[in-house]
């Protein structure tokens, strides 16, 4: 048998443990489930695979050979890896939290993925070399074994990272429509310079008067996405809880609306460079201001919402609104 037969039957097993971490769904154990015990296995088991991507790595990194045996024996030890950490995934149940649960799955994914990738680099070097490749798969399955330590605890805290990143997003694009806006009537200028000229003679890379109009009440629906989540951040991390099955699940309504701001803001910013199509540009304003409103509606009803917070979720609410109708009126025309 040719000595690195083993790792191909590996590499044909992980893509199947994979597979089924991917697509499967938790097992609801018998036994009471507990959050601080899961984590350490969690993380005794990511420790664990580190350390036989290390043996494995090193017993491929020079000579002598690993004869077939070895190899074997390498393998299931790999194998057994990286099944413990698959086992441990499915104890978490969905009523943990699905933003929780998925944060943990793509944790999982990414160290299967890493395994997949170090398996085959070691599968495509020459016998006895240690290449750049395989220091570089190694040091990714150690990353992505790292990551458990920093991830959320419960999903108090995984809503909260979610919010956090969505916010990112939001304000980046908020800034960058910001200096398109700034640098003047041309937002090209920089990069669609006629050489022979001097200048172009495009009007489809200027906006409008009429479009300038509009996109002031564009830029206000931008603004108050930002306000939005930053404010959704803010009362889910203050009040946020998780000791009831209906607290976590309105956490977990709160960020998959939440989810959707960020790509209705993506949508709007890219309809808003000329040249402008005004019903477009409606189009996506309209659902962005429904995104909004939704996310709006279920913060007031939840538990993160205390009385003394409805103040700034009816202002924003009404911010939306008033932005939206400005919009309305100004494409008014296109219909």
């Amino acid at each position: 048998m040719e000595a690195r037969e083993p790792l191909r039957e590996l590499r044909g097993a992980l893509r199947a443990v994979l597979a089924r971490v991917r697509e499967g769904e938790p097992g609801e154990g018998r036994e009471p489930f507990e959050l601080p015990r899961f984590w350490d296995a969690l993380g005794q088991t990511f420790k664990v695979t580190s350390q036989e991507a290390t043996k494995l790595s090193l017993a491929f990194s020079g000579p002598p050979l690993t004869s077939a045996e070895d190899c074997r024996k390498l393998s299931e030890d790999v194998q057994n890896a990286i099944l413990a950490v698959a086992t441990v995934y499915y104890w978490l149940p969905k009523g943990q939290g699905t933003t929780l649960r998925k944060m943990v799955r793509d944790a999982t994914t990414e160290v299967v993925e890493g395994m997949i990738q170090l398996t085959e680099t070691i599968l495509s070097a020459p016998l006895e070399s240690l290449s750049q490749d395989q220091l570089i798969s190694t040091g990714g399955v150690w990353e992505a074994c790292e990551q458990v330590s920093n991830l959320p605890r419960d999903n108090q805290a995984a809503v909260a990272s979610a919010l956090a990143a969505c916010l990112g997003v939001v304000k980046d694009a908020l800034e960058e429509m910001e200096h398109a806006l700034v640098e003047g009537q041309d937002p090209y200028s920089d990069i669609m310079e006629d050489e022979e000229l001097g200048f172009r003679g495009n009007r489809d890379t200027y906006w409008s008067e009429a479009d300038r109009k509009l996109l002031s009440s564009c830029m206000g629906l931008m603004k108050a996405s930002k306000a939005c989540l930053k404010k959704v951040l803010g009362v889910v991390k203050a009040y946020g809880k998780v000791d009831s099955p209906e607290q976590i699940a309105q956490l977990d309504d709160l960020a998959d609306i939440a989810n959707e701001i960020s790509p209705s803001v993506d949508e709007l910013a890219l309809s808003m460079y000329p040249p402008m199509n005004q019903l477009a540009v409606r189009l996506n304003a309209a659902k962005l201001a429904s995104v909004l409103k939704k996310v709006l509606e279920i913060t007031k009803t939840s538990h993160v919402c205390p009385p003394s917070e409805e103040g700034w979720v009816q202002f924003l609410t009404g911010a939306v609104d008033h932005n939206m109708n400005k919009i309305k009126n100004f494409t008014h025309g296109q219909l």
